[in-house]
């Protein structure tokens, strides 16, 4: 059995679905490493869900504006995770902000020190939840080959700039995650 924890961010179907304004190109080859990587993390796997503010603040009312489609409650359909995951997710954190390190997901991580991401979008929510983990002191993995970003290059960028954060942050693949 593999070491850590699993997060898998936000694999939803408002970035699955093609017609999505922010669906992720490679969404299915994410999803495949994702499935991949399940069976060895067991119970140890949160399934995060990014979803709308009731009222945005700050900033986010800027965002909002320019996505106004995805101001809708957290039950909405385009929140919901993909059918693939939906009953396989015993455990879902939801979260109004990008990155998903929230003190549940840290007091999750605790026991073993290990987290290790995979789901979309790299260059967005997998990128801050990266950061925020790393800087919190935790060893953080980014399956690479389990991430999708709005397109290759920003999916490549995105890992390049994680990869900046070694040894904190490490870009693996499914089958280095599997054979730990």
């Amino acid at each position: 059995m593999t070491a850590g924890r699993l997060a898998v961010i936000d694999m939803q179907r408002v970035f699955a679905e093609p017609d999505s304004p922010w669906a992720a190109p490679r969404y299915a080859e994410a999803a495949a490493g994702v499935r991949r990587l399940l069976p060895a993390f067991a119970d140890r796997v949160t399934f995060t869900r990014f979803v709308a503010p009731a009222e945005p603040t700050g900033a986010w009312r800027a965002y909002y504006a320019r996505w106004s489609f995805a101001l809708q409650p957290p039950d909405a359909p385009l929140w919901r995770l993909t059918d693939d995951f939906a009953a396989r997710a015993p455990h879902v954190l939801d979260a109004t902000t990008f990155g998903k390190w929230t003190p549940e997901l840290a007091a999750r991580v605790a026991p073993e020190g290990r987290l290790v991401l995979a789901g979309v979008s790299t260059d967005c929510c997998v990128l801050s939840t990266a950061l925020a983990a790393a800087d919190a002191g935790v060893e953080t993995w980014v399956v690479s080959d389990a991430c999708a970003g709005v397109d290759d290059d920003a999916h490549r960028k995105a890992l390049d700039v994680m990869g900046m954060y070694g040894p904190l942050v490490r870009i693996v693949t499914v089958d280095e995650v599997l054979a730990s």
